[in-house]
């Protein structure tokens, strides 16, 4: 198989869009659509399906995402190897959730591109319950996540900064003014919450269900951004990280409630598969990212995995 070939379809296989693909590969749309159909051809199987305007991966297409990976990395492996490079260059795929897009990684990646200006970084957001079953399939290199610390046998988590969770309001908000708030002082509440899954919410709640709490009313959103503006105008009870709404409360447009019961608490991680090769470029990748994360509290022994993963 031609590795022009498959480069252009595990990007496509991200993307699921034939003009984004094409801009990441810098070339025009025609050219990604005739060497799938190459790709197609010789394999002998259709690996997208185009419905309508949306592209979906076919069960063929699906299974060959991972063998795509161990070939264009044996690829770079093999480059390396032969020519006695030391330098870094080549492609990375980073993924992560929209909070830590948002709030922890954007300093990491330009830090990077201006050192290693020869790696190519492919860079999308991906939902929560998606993260880990894209790293163990080989789709990105590398994912971040916000969670409880992760035991596993096929990831590699590394633990990089202790994440608070916080429960904001606004200030004219009616707890605003309580010195301390418990479980119970919840019950008559709105409270604002990220989607089912979010590894934040589900601590959260269950420190609500050992307490026997049942909010008044739950509001689901999909957008961190919403979640704020709606607690600012007084909607109700955000429960968000503290790095998501650190210019909010600095500037008094929400206020921390003084949270008495068991602390909230998550730790942003770096996850990749143990079997993957560890490239002169993601070895590099890996020291900025501990560079401008890794705090004390990411090697406290309290928050690192289980010896068993």
């Amino acid at each position: 198989m031609d590795l022009r070939q498959l480069t252009t379809y595990r990007v496509l296989a991200r993307t699921l869009n034939f003009h984004q693909a094409a801009e990441q590969l810098h070339c025009v749309q025609s050219t990604v659509t005739a060497q799938i159909q190459a790709l197609e051809d010789e394999l002998g199987a259709r690996l997208f399906d185009r419905l309508g305007r949306r592209v979906v991966l076919t069960d063929a297409g699906t299974r060959l995402v991972v063998y795509a990976d161990r070939l264009l990395n044996l690829a770079d492996e093999a480059r390396l190897a032969v020519s006695g490079q030391k330098d870094q260059a080549g492609t990375l795929t980073i993924s992560a959730t929209e909070t830590l897009c948002t709030y922890r990684l954007p300093a990491v990646l330009h830090r990077f591109r201006r050192r290693f200006p020869r790696v190519r970084l492919i860079f999308f957001a991906l939902a929560y319950s998606e993260l880990r079953q894209a790293v163990a399939e080989g789709v990105v290199d590398v994912a971040f996540v916000m969670e409880e610390p992760i035991i596993g046998a096929a990831l590699h988590a590394e633990p990089l900064c202790a994440e608070p969770i916080h429960l904001v309001v606004s200030p004219d908000h009616p707890l605003a003014r309580r010195r301390g708030i418990l479980p119970v002082d919840l019950e008559a509440e709105t409270i604002l919450v990220t989607e089912p899954g979010c590894s934040y919410r589900v601590q959260f709640q269950h420190r609500l269900n050992t307490a026997g709490v049942q909010p008044a009313s739950v509001l689901e959103f999909n957008s961190i951004e919403a979640i704020k503006q709606c607690a600012m105008v007084g909607m109700g009870i955000g429960v968000l990280p503290a790095v998501a709404t650190n210019a909010e409360t600095a500037h008094r447009k929400l206020l921390v409630l003084p949270w008495r019961g068991k602390p909230i608490r998550m730790i942003t991680q770096a996850i990749r598969h143990k079997q993957k090769w560890v490239s002169p470029a993601l070895q590099a990748f890996l020291s900025v990212v501990k560079e401008g994360l890794l705090t004390p509290a990411g090697k406290d022994p309290a928050i690192q995995p289980s010896k068993r993963g």
